[in-house]
């Protein structure tokens, strides 16, 4: 963010102003926590702030301080719109395209409120007045926190606010184990901590909350993790049928993939699961080293995201994407084996 966006929004805050924050369709923790961060700043400054989610999150994320004040687009989508219609402001929060909103998509495209874009994703879309892009940060509460710093507010972060950015800081980092991780996020989580983010608590809340049936879930995922060594790559299978169970609720496959990442040897990962609903296959792919899964879900699953992770979809069936998914590897070849 340059000097003069920084100075405009420092005067665009300065009065009261109608405030919509919104995260992308299926938000993470670093989606829920950047717009919770920035509501409970935002809230400080006296301003009127509703968050809205395009749709619902999983349960490990319903602890975080102030997630009761989410509205909910697709259940809630009167009220919704008309808080989007009547904004002075929209903050657009971990995504760059408005598509990524599903289908709150027109009434953010026809809004006329100004947009201000934080997001730390590739290639941003051209709709917001200023922009706060940075693809080097480990994530978007990263930015947000610079966010309050460039506005000469970081005084006013409390715990409840350290609590929120903690969680996408430590969710988008793997705990901080990511190269995107650096000293600068490290000076940031100690500060959030110095402020009251209970550290252990927080992960406890996120990463130990499993239900016995989302245990066997992952045990079935496990049981479905397929190996092809020659292109030093993984892949994990769920069917519907699967889904169904071992009753999957939202959040139950978070973090799967990366099981077929730890294995010795391998440099890509990826996991597809079966969405009979949408109709479409999920895919989460991951990474290490130079190896863009970014480039490869852009190219071949309508999707993006980091070089080490990113996501994609597929309208094939289960079989057939899966199938799609090694025919491609080989023209890959020379990237994956040169990590």
């Amino acid at each position: 963010m340059n000097k003069q966006d920084i100075l405009k929004t420092k005067q665009l805050l300065s009065t009261k102003k109608k405030i919509v924050i919104v995260p992308h369709k299926n938000p993470d923790g670093d989606a829920i926590g950047s717009t919770l961060g920035l509501y409970h700043y935002l809230i400080i400054g006296n301003h009127q702030v509703n968050v809205i989610s395009p749709n619902d999150y999983p349960n490990f994320l319903k602890w975080i301080p102030g997630e009761t004040t989410i509205l909910k687009h697709d259940s809630q989508t009167k009220i919704c719109d008309t808080l989007i219609n009547d904004a002075d402001i929209i903050f657009t929060l971990d995504f760059n395209a408005f598509h990524r909103t599903g289908n709150m998509e027109s009434v953010l495209t026809e809004s006329k409120a100004i947009k201000i874009m934080i997001d730390h994703h590739q290639a941003p879309h051209d709709y917001a007045t200023y922009v706060f892009s940075d693809v080097s940060m480990s994530s978007t509460c990263e930015m947000v926190y610079h966010f309050i710093d460039y506005l000469d507010d970081c005084h006013l972060i409390d715990a409840t606010i350290a609590t929120c950015l903690y969680v996408g800081i430590m969710t988008d980092t793997g705990s901080f184990k990511f190269p995107s991780t650096t000293s600068k996020t490290h000076k940031i989580i100690a500060h959030l901590i110095e402020k009251g983010a209970k550290n252990t608590e927080i992960h406890n809340n996120v990463f130990d909350t499993n239900s016995y049936k989302s245990l066997q879930l992952l045990g079935c995922a496990l049981t479905n993790l397929k190996v092809i060594p020659e292109l030093r790559t993984a892949y994990i299978t769920l069917s519907q049928e699967e889904l169904n169970k071992y009753n999957y609720k939202k959040g139950d496959t978070e973090g799967i993939v990366n099981y077929g990442l730890s294995l010795e040897n391998t440099v890509l990962a990826a996991i597809f699961i079966e969405d009979k609903q949408e109709g479409i296959i999920k895919i989460s792919l991951r990474s290490k080293g130079d190896f863009s899964v970014n480039d490869m879900a852009r190219a071949h699953f309508d999707g993006g995201g980091h070089i080490n992770a990113a996501g994609g979809k597929c309208y094939l069936s289960l079989k057939d994407t899966v199938e799609k998914f090694i025919s491609i590897l080989p023209s890959y070849n020379k990237a994956l084996n040169n990590e």
